[in-house]
């Protein structure tokens, strides 16, 4: 009962704080809108407030349940990477040319957000788990979920959805899920209709807090699967992404 109090009290409080805030955000003057315009894949002008919208609303709705710290850690450290590349993204395709830029001394956002995002990850797998191996796997669960949920975000409302339904199997193993879930519920009718778009900090954001409670919520065998399966779609995703032209 009361784990289910608390689900139900992140999930509405991730989805009341981040429609909130997204409204608001929304009502800004023209001058300052047109710093969060971006062009999406059809060309449209869409506002980018839905980033800092569900970054915040995670955190807010992690705050009923236990392991909220890691959870705030992981949806902070994806939203910061995440928005730096928003405004500083030099849009080079794939993950081998940012490691073949930083290899040649030039540090990429791409960089940026694959560096700091591991650490992130790592530091938080060293806080949900004791054992050295479950710890690397629960920081791989936790940055691989993070740049996964950034890799879908290529069209409307995706990236949400996806958060969507990889969260309800982790809902049932604990009320972490919640959070990412509320805050991706709230967005995404702007998001399918091409209004708004999540962005980097929004998708890592959630992705990010999303791993944290897929991690929280597996042993071993858990850890190693989803780690493993991250690893191939991420590999797999960078290469689709370079071929078809999508930033990473």
């Amino acid at each position: 009962m009361i784990a289910g109090r608390s689900r139900a009290a992140g999930f509405v409080l991730a989805a009341g704080a981040t429609r909130a805030l997204h409204l608001r955000l929304r009502q800004r003057s023209p001058g300052d809108a047109r710093r969060w315009q971006r062009k999406n894949y059809a060309g449209r002008t869409v506002d980018l407030y839905a980033g800092p919208a569900v970054a915040l609303g995670t955190v807010l709705g992690a705050l009923p349940a236990a392991g909220r710290g890691v959870a705030v850690l992981g949806a902070l450290a994806g939203a910061a990477c995440g928005a730096y590349d928003d405004a500083n993204g030099d849009h080079r395709r794939g993950l081998g040319a940012h490691l073949r830029a930083l290899r040649d001394g030039e540090v990429t956002s791409g960089a940026v957000k694959l560096l700091g995002i591991g650490a992130a990850g790592l530091i938080a797998g060293a806080l949900l788990r004791e054992r050295p191996v479950d710890k690397v796997l629960a920081g791989v669960v936790v940055a691989g979920t993070a740049h996964f949920v950034n890799l879908v975000d290529v069209r409307p409302g995706r990236a949400a959805l996806v958060v969507l339904a990889a969260g309800v199997p982790a809902l049932l193993r604990g009320p972490l899920a919640a959070a990412p879930m509320g805050a991706a519920a709230a967005v995404l009718v702007d998001d399918l209709g091409e209004r708004t778009m999540l962005g980097d900090a929004g998708a890592h954001a959630l992705g990010a807090a999303l791993g944290v409670a897929i991690a929280a919520g597996n042993g071993r065998p858990g850890l190693a699967a989803h780690a493993a399966g991250l690893i191939v779609a991420t590999v797999c995703g960078a290469q689709v992404s370079r071929l078809a032209g999508s930033p990473v």
